[in-house]
Protein backbone atom coordinates (compact mmCIF):
# COMPACT_ATOMS: atom_id res chain seq x y z
CA UNK A 1 0.00 0.00 0.00
CA UNK A 2 1.09 3.35 -0.93
CA UNK A 3 2.75 5.74 2.02
CA UNK A 4 0.06 8.11 3.40
CA UNK A 5 -3.43 7.77 5.00
CA UNK A 6 -5.52 4.86 2.58
CA UNK A 7 -8.00 6.87 0.53
CA UNK A 8 -10.31 6.50 -1.95
CA UNK A 9 -10.77 8.69 -4.99
CA UNK A 10 -11.84 12.63 -4.87
CA UNK A 11 -14.99 13.66 -5.56
CA UNK A 12 -16.36 9.70 -4.04
CA UNK A 13 -17.67 8.59 -0.66
CA UNK A 14 -18.60 5.47 -0.63
CA UNK A 15 -20.53 3.30 2.55
CA UNK A 16 -19.66 -0.05 3.53
CA UNK A 17 -22.38 -1.67 4.95
CA UNK A 18 -22.20 -5.13 7.20
CA UNK A 19 -23.89 -8.19 7.75
CA UNK A 20 -27.64 -7.65 7.55
CA UNK A 21 -29.04 -10.86 8.46
CA UNK A 22 -32.57 -10.38 7.44
CA UNK A 23 -32.91 -7.05 9.47
CA UNK A 24 -34.82 -5.00 7.03
CA UNK A 25 -36.07 -3.19 9.89
CA UNK A 26 -32.11 -1.74 10.44
CA UNK A 27 -31.51 -1.85 7.30
CA UNK A 28 -34.38 0.54 5.95
CA UNK A 29 -33.23 2.91 8.72
CA UNK A 30 -29.46 3.02 7.94
CA UNK A 31 -30.07 3.37 4.53
CA UNK A 32 -32.46 6.78 5.81
CA UNK A 33 -29.09 7.96 7.55
CA UNK A 34 -27.40 7.15 4.54
CA UNK A 35 -29.30 9.34 2.18
CA UNK A 36 -29.28 12.46 4.37
CA UNK A 37 -25.81 11.94 5.12
CA UNK A 38 -25.14 12.30 1.26
CA UNK A 39 -27.24 15.34 0.95
CA UNK A 40 -25.21 16.81 3.70
CA UNK A 41 -22.01 15.90 2.30
CA UNK A 42 -22.88 16.70 -1.33
CA UNK A 43 -20.13 14.76 -3.53
CA UNK A 44 -21.10 13.68 -6.84
CA UNK A 45 -19.83 10.12 -7.22
CA UNK A 46 -22.24 7.91 -4.36
CA UNK A 47 -20.68 4.44 -3.65
CA UNK A 48 -22.97 1.37 -1.33
CA UNK A 49 -20.70 -1.48 -0.45
CA UNK A 50 -22.94 -4.40 0.66
CA UNK A 51 -20.21 -6.66 2.73
CA UNK A 52 -23.17 -9.58 2.03
CA UNK A 53 -24.79 -12.17 4.90
CA UNK A 54 -28.21 -10.93 3.53
CA UNK A 55 -29.83 -13.71 4.55
CA UNK A 56 -30.40 -16.16 7.72
CA UNK A 57 -30.69 -15.80 11.15
CA UNK A 58 -33.68 -13.14 11.08
CA UNK A 59 -36.78 -13.97 9.01
CA UNK A 60 -37.24 -10.25 7.21
CA UNK A 61 -35.10 -11.67 3.95
CA UNK A 62 -37.40 -10.86 1.58
CA UNK A 63 -37.98 -7.78 2.55
CA UNK A 64 -34.35 -7.17 2.87
CA UNK A 65 -33.60 -8.27 -0.51
CA UNK A 66 -36.65 -5.85 -2.14
CA UNK A 67 -34.94 -3.01 -0.18
CA UNK A 68 -31.70 -3.95 -2.04
CA UNK A 69 -33.27 -4.20 -4.59
CA UNK A 70 -36.06 -1.28 -5.14
CA UNK A 71 -35.34 1.14 -2.63
CA UNK A 72 -31.93 2.18 -2.12
CA UNK A 73 -30.85 6.04 -2.16
CA UNK A 74 -31.11 7.77 -5.94
CA UNK A 75 -28.03 8.70 -7.33
CA UNK A 76 -26.01 5.60 -5.81
CA UNK A 77 -24.25 2.93 -7.37
CA UNK A 78 -24.16 -0.52 -5.33
CA UNK A 79 -22.38 -3.66 -5.35
CA UNK A 80 -23.34 -6.34 -3.54
CA UNK A 81 -20.53 -9.23 -2.21
CA UNK A 82 -21.44 -12.64 -1.13
CA UNK A 83 -21.29 -13.72 2.24
CA UNK A 84 -21.13 -17.58 3.13
CA UNK A 85 -24.64 -17.29 4.24
CA UNK A 86 -25.51 -16.71 0.48
CA UNK A 87 -23.55 -19.63 -0.51
CA UNK A 88 -25.14 -21.86 1.29
CA UNK A 89 -28.13 -21.00 0.52
CA UNK A 90 -27.67 -21.24 -3.37
CA UNK A 91 -25.99 -24.52 -2.44
CA UNK A 92 -29.26 -25.72 -0.73
CA UNK A 93 -31.27 -24.29 -4.39
CA UNK A 94 -28.70 -25.87 -6.47
CA UNK A 95 -28.65 -29.26 -4.29
CA UNK A 96 -31.36 -30.41 -1.57
CA UNK A 97 -28.20 -32.27 -0.03
CA UNK A 98 -26.73 -29.09 1.13
CA UNK A 99 -30.10 -28.50 3.32
CA UNK A 100 -28.41 -29.33 6.94
CA UNK A 101 -25.97 -27.13 6.32
CA UNK A 102 -27.22 -24.16 5.31
CA UNK A 103 -30.49 -24.93 8.11
CA UNK A 104 -28.42 -25.58 11.11
CA UNK A 105 -26.73 -22.00 9.92
CA UNK A 106 -29.71 -20.23 10.31
CA UNK A 107 -31.39 -21.00 7.09
CA UNK A 108 -34.27 -22.19 8.95
CA UNK A 109 -35.17 -18.66 9.63
CA UNK A 110 -35.13 -17.43 5.90
CA UNK A 111 -37.38 -20.37 4.92
CA UNK A 112 -39.75 -19.12 7.54
CA UNK A 113 -39.68 -15.43 5.66
CA UNK A 114 -40.61 -17.55 2.36
CA UNK A 115 -43.47 -19.65 4.12
CA UNK A 116 -41.80 -22.81 4.39
CA UNK A 117 -41.97 -25.04 7.22
CA UNK A 118 -38.74 -26.92 7.78
CA UNK A 119 -38.72 -30.95 8.04
CA UNK A 120 -36.89 -33.61 6.95
CA UNK A 121 -38.15 -34.12 3.48
CA UNK A 122 -35.13 -31.40 2.33
CA UNK A 123 -36.45 -32.15 -1.48
CA UNK A 124 -40.05 -31.16 -1.18
CA UNK A 125 -38.24 -27.83 1.18
CA UNK A 126 -36.12 -27.06 -1.75
CA UNK A 127 -39.09 -27.27 -4.13
CA UNK A 128 -40.94 -25.21 -1.97
CA UNK A 129 -39.10 -22.62 -1.64
CA UNK A 130 -38.34 -22.37 -5.21
CA UNK A 131 -42.10 -21.94 -5.84
CA UNK A 132 -42.00 -19.08 -2.99
CA UNK A 133 -39.28 -17.29 -3.43
CA UNK A 134 -39.45 -14.58 -6.43
CA UNK A 135 -36.48 -15.39 -9.33
CA UNK A 136 -35.47 -11.84 -9.15
CA UNK A 137 -34.81 -12.96 -5.41
CA UNK A 138 -32.81 -15.98 -6.51
CA UNK A 139 -31.21 -13.89 -9.41
CA UNK A 140 -30.01 -11.20 -7.37
CA UNK A 141 -28.15 -13.87 -5.06
CA UNK A 142 -27.03 -15.42 -8.44
CA UNK A 143 -25.62 -11.66 -9.22
CA UNK A 144 -23.44 -11.10 -6.38
CA UNK A 145 -20.19 -10.71 -6.44
CA UNK A 146 -16.73 -11.68 -4.08
CA UNK A 147 -14.57 -8.71 -3.92
CA UNK A 148 -14.29 -5.07 -4.80
CA UNK A 149 -11.48 -2.36 -4.80
CA UNK A 150 -11.81 1.00 -4.85
CA UNK A 151 -8.71 3.37 -4.49
CA UNK A 152 -6.35 1.58 -0.93
CA UNK A 153 -9.31 -0.54 0.47
CA UNK A 154 -10.11 -3.99 -0.65
CA UNK A 155 -13.93 -4.90 0.65
CA UNK A 156 -14.72 -8.34 0.65
CA UNK A 157 -16.85 -10.55 3.12
CA UNK A 158 -15.02 -12.56 5.72
CA UNK A 159 -11.24 -11.65 4.63
CA UNK A 160 -8.05 -12.84 3.06
CA UNK A 161 -5.45 -15.50 3.49
CA UNK A 162 -2.14 -14.06 4.35
CA UNK A 163 1.00 -14.91 1.70
CA UNK A 164 -1.53 -14.88 -1.32
CA UNK A 165 -2.06 -11.51 -3.72
CA UNK A 166 -4.92 -10.09 -3.75
CA UNK A 167 -6.15 -11.00 -7.28
CA UNK A 168 -5.71 -14.70 -6.41
CA UNK A 169 -7.53 -15.47 -3.59
CA UNK A 170 -9.82 -18.31 -3.03
CA UNK A 171 -13.55 -17.98 -3.07
CA UNK A 172 -13.60 -19.71 -0.17
CA UNK A 173 -11.21 -18.17 1.86
CA UNK A 174 -13.37 -14.44 0.88
CA UNK A 175 -16.75 -16.21 2.19
CA UNK A 176 -15.78 -18.26 5.19
CA UNK A 177 -11.88 -17.19 6.59
CA UNK A 178 -11.78 -16.28 10.17
CA UNK A 179 -8.39 -16.42 12.64
CA UNK A 180 -5.53 -16.53 10.03
CA UNK A 181 -6.58 -13.47 8.82
CA UNK A 182 -7.88 -11.72 11.71
CA UNK A 183 -4.38 -12.67 13.87
CA UNK A 184 -2.20 -11.21 10.98
CA UNK A 185 -0.72 -8.20 11.18
CA UNK A 186 0.69 -8.24 7.26
CA UNK A 187 0.23 -5.70 5.04
CA UNK A 188 -2.25 -6.97 2.25
CA UNK A 189 -1.69 -4.55 -0.33
CA UNK A 190 -4.76 -2.65 0.84
CA UNK A 191 -7.20 -2.03 3.45
CA UNK A 192 -9.21 -5.30 3.74
CA UNK A 193 -13.16 -3.79 4.80
CA UNK A 194 -14.93 -7.13 5.64
CA UNK A 195 -17.91 -8.52 8.11
CA UNK A 196 -18.89 -12.04 9.17
CA UNK A 197 -16.92 -11.65 12.80
CA UNK A 198 -19.42 -10.24 15.17
CA UNK A 199 -17.43 -7.50 17.34
CA UNK A 200 -18.86 -5.13 19.82
CA UNK A 201 -17.71 -1.96 17.89
CA UNK A 202 -16.03 -1.48 13.95
CA UNK A 203 -12.71 -3.33 14.71
CA UNK A 204 -10.21 -0.64 12.93
CA UNK A 205 -6.48 -2.73 12.19
CA UNK A 206 -3.50 -0.85 10.54
CA UNK A 207 -4.34 -3.75 7.71
CA UNK A 208 -8.23 -3.67 8.46
CA UNK A 209 -11.68 -2.69 9.21
CA UNK A 210 -14.42 -4.96 10.98
CA UNK A 211 -17.92 -3.52 10.50
CA UNK A 212 -20.16 -6.59 11.76
CA UNK A 213 -21.17 -5.47 14.89
CA UNK A 214 -24.43 -8.56 15.25
CA UNK A 215 -26.96 -6.83 13.50
CA UNK A 216 -29.37 -9.61 14.73
CA UNK A 217 -28.50 -9.59 18.74
CA UNK A 218 -27.50 -6.16 19.33
CA UNK A 219 -29.83 -4.44 16.95
CA UNK A 220 -26.44 -1.76 15.20
CA UNK A 221 -26.23 -2.12 11.69
CA UNK A 222 -23.25 -0.44 10.71
CA UNK A 223 -21.68 1.35 7.72
CA UNK A 224 -18.16 2.46 7.32
CA UNK A 225 -18.40 5.80 5.48
CA UNK A 226 -14.79 6.92 3.31
CA UNK A 227 -14.84 10.26 1.39
CA UNK A 228 -10.77 11.18 0.35
CA UNK A 229 -8.59 9.91 3.29
CA UNK A 230 -11.33 10.02 5.37
CA UNK A 231 -13.04 7.74 7.80
CA UNK A 232 -16.16 7.57 10.28
CA UNK A 233 -19.09 5.52 10.44
CA UNK A 234 -22.89 5.41 10.74
CA UNK A 235 -25.32 3.43 12.59
CA UNK A 236 -28.21 1.90 13.92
Amino acid sequence: MAAGKPSIPQGMILYAIGDIHGRADLLAALLRSIASDMVRIGLPDRRLVFLGDYVDRWPLVPQVLDILLDHLPPGTTATFLRGNHEQMMLDFLDDAEAAHVWVGNGGDTTLEGYGVRWFNDRRTVREDLMRQMPARHRQFLTDTTLNLTVGDYFFVHAGVRPGVSLDAQAPQDMMWIRNRFLDSKADFGKVVVHGHTITDAPEIRANRIGIDTGAVMTGRLTSLVLHGAERRFLST
